[in-house]
């Protein structure tokens, strides 16, 4: 693998976070116009509206982007008196790094996953399983932490958080038109309604077709060469990349968070925790092989 450097990573992850913030309002314009065309509607009217909504909701996720993400995992502070093991291996990381220290979260599964989160000095954090913390030594758990630290130097986290928080919004108006066009008040079936109906039923393929393609292409945008980054940062801090090697060896036998019920927000971890394994789910996986990220570490 081609060796990129950290400040040309966290530039190319600015871009990306920077286009997904273009793309993002032209695409939803866009839907905005091919609505208003079928429904014969004013397109500034409800550009506006839809515009407004949408910085209202991308504000309030920043926002909080944080406590949607702990809500979302089940994750809670894990507290510094019982856990002194953790925080040392975590501020003799940052300080080697001269790195700001990340807030250090807890999830209550004794499966074996981590991820870091946040979108600045304030709100980064580190979440770990409880059984990642019991179940790994020292040095396979400090190879672990620092993967997680360089997704945040590489600015890797903010560049997820935003991706996670436009899917939501397309996710939103695909499941919104879904269950309206479902379950909403029933009227006669005369042949107007019914050409309404088809509208409708239009307006809620489309949205949902384009949501599901825009993930698609944020999964590819956000590129797999992330987690092999993160890992190459993690040998790097640690100088032990077979501790890492090991750590994602057990990690691989266990990484199912049963808190964890969302895709998008499984897409943080590690290793993801509900990935299929081999076939053609793996065309589409937002992490590589971690055997393949094995070998590689094995390598160094």
């Amino acid at each position: 693998m081609k060796y990129v450097g950290i400040l040309r990573q966290q530039s190319v992850n600015n871009v990306k976070t920077m286009l997904l913030l273009v793309m993002f309002p032209a695409l939803l314009l866009g839907l905005t116009w091919v609505v208003c065309v079928v429904m014969q509607e004013d397109f500034l009217v409800w550009a506006s509206l839809v515009f407004l909504a949408t910085i209202v909701w991308f504000l309030i996720a920043y926002a909080f982007n944080s406590a949607m993400i702990s809500s979302a995992t089940s994750s809670k502070p894990l507290e510094r008196r019982e856990n002194k093991r953790v925080y040392n291996l975590v501020e003799n990381l940052c300080m080697a790094q001269g790195m700001t220290m990340p807030k250090i979260n807890v999830i209550e599964d004794m499966s074996l996953n981590a991820f870091a989160s946040g979108i600045n000095n304030k709100n980064y954090t580190v979440t770990l399983s409880r059984g990642i913390i019991e179940r790994l030594d020292d040095a396979e758990l400090e190879g672990v932490i620092a993967h997680e630290l360089t997704h945040i130097r590489n600015r890797d986290v903010r560049l997820l958080v935003v991706s996670i928080i436009f899917v939501g919004i397309f996710t939103f108006i695909a499941q919104f038109g879904t269950r309206v066009l479902l379950y909403g008040p029933r009227k006669s079936r005369s042949s107007k309604n019914d050409g309404g109906g088809m509208i409708i039923l239009l307006v809620v393929v489309a949205a949902a077709a384009i949501g599901y393609l825009f993930s698609l292409l944020l999964r590819f945008a956000i590129s797999r060469k992330r987690e092999y980054m993160a890992d190459a940062g993690g040998a790097q801090m640690t100088k032990n990349p077979l501790a890492l090697a090991m750590a994602l060896r057990k990690i691989s036998g266990d990484p199912k968070i049963e808190s964890v019920k969302r895709e998008d927000v499984a897409q943080l971890f590690i290793e993801h925790p509900l990935s299929k394994k081999g076939g053609f789910s793996n065309l589409f996986a937002t992490h590589p092989p971690i055997q393949k990220r094995i070998e590689i570490l094995e390598q160094f």
